[in-house]
């Protein structure tokens, strides 16, 4: 198997991928309700993959976009992680009505990734580049 992980859920609901950063789904799925905005994926469980080293800059993250090749924990915690960040639709607007998803995968090169299932945490602020606003994340 070539390097590089995969990781995949099944959504709770039925939602959306509308954007993503620092990853991408394998497949979009089929978004044919949507007319105006095309979302990133549809499917009601998507695979995601790290983008390559080099990707634009526009569509990267911290920590991401290292082809999926992770070091261990022991031998570089820096390479040891990977990060992307997605907005996504048709999920609900609080922690209450977001229905988590399910059945998380995490494939990877080999044996020994593993995933757990996934917790409701505090919600995030986060800061816009310029510093000036805040946005919430569930």
């Amino acid at each position: 198997m070539s390097p590089g992980w995969t990781l995949g859920w099944t959504w709770g609901k039925k939602e959306i991928i509308w954007a993503m950063m620092g990853a991408q789904a394998t497949e979009q799925g089929d978004c044919a309700k949507f007319k105006l905005k095309i979302p990133h994926s549809c499917k009601r469980s998507p695979q995601v993959v790290d983008l390559l080293p080099g990707a634009s800059f526009n569509m990267q993250y911290t920590n991401c976009c290292k082809g999926g090749v992770l070091t261990s924990w022991g031998q570089d915690p820096s390479g040891a992680i990977a990060a992307f960040q997605m907005g996504v639709g048709l999920s609900g607007r609080t922690n209450k009505t977001v229905k988590l998803p399910q059945d998380f995968k995490l494939l990877g090169p080999g044996a020994g990734y593993s995933c757990g299932p996934a917790k409701r945490v505090p919600s995030t602020v986060i800061l816009t580049d310029d510093r000036r606003r805040k946005a919430q994340a569930l």
